[in-house]
């Protein structure tokens, strides 16, 4: 089993003026599919909030895969990639991309994500939009590489086209 993190980053979700349900919702669909979520968190829209997460659930817990929801969109307070990309050491882009293209089809807003997807050491890390709809979507466009994907990461030998 994988150890997981989900982080939820919303100001109002850190003060506890709203109810996390994407967070919620990503950690059951993550266990539903046999995925451990020891860690979770929601941190305001803030590059110093994010970033020492991060690099703790990396660095020091050593968690296998995280998964973001929020702050990924155009507003001045969305700042979750510009985090992640302070973290990770190479980027996975085919996987935000995946999850793009397969939003375009339900609406043109998911043009507007400007999540990404990348590696720090042996660990993998996913930003996804804020709300429990673009949850469900995106992990059903990630769900069937997860697993792959992760064993990569972990430095696993297994041929790729098998």
């Amino acid at each position: 089993m994988y150890k997981t993190g989900v982080m939820t980053v919303s100001d109002k979700g850190s003060r506890g003026e709203r109810e996390d349900k994407s967070g919620a919702l990503l950690k059951q669909i993550l266990e539903a599919h046999g995925y451990g979520v020891s860690h979770y968190t929601i941190v305001p829209d803030e590059e110093a909030q994010i970033i020492p997460v991060l690099l703790k659930w990396v660095d020091e817990l050593e968690l296998d895969l995280i998964v973001t929801t929020g702050g990924t969109g155009l507003t001045p307070r969305d700042v979750t990639p510009e985090a992640t990309l302070k973290v990770i050491e190479r980027e996975v882009p085919g996987m935000a991309e995946a999850i793009r293209m397969e939003g375009l089809k339900k609406t043109p807003h998911a043009m507007l994500s400007r999540a990404v997807a990348g590696i720090r050491k042996a660990s993998l890390i996913v930003n996804l939009p804020g709300s429990p709809k673009a949850v469900r979507e995106a992990m059903e466009v990630l769900l069937p590489a997860l697993p792959h994907a992760l064993a990569k990461v972990k430095g696993e030998a297994t041929e790729c086209g098998k």
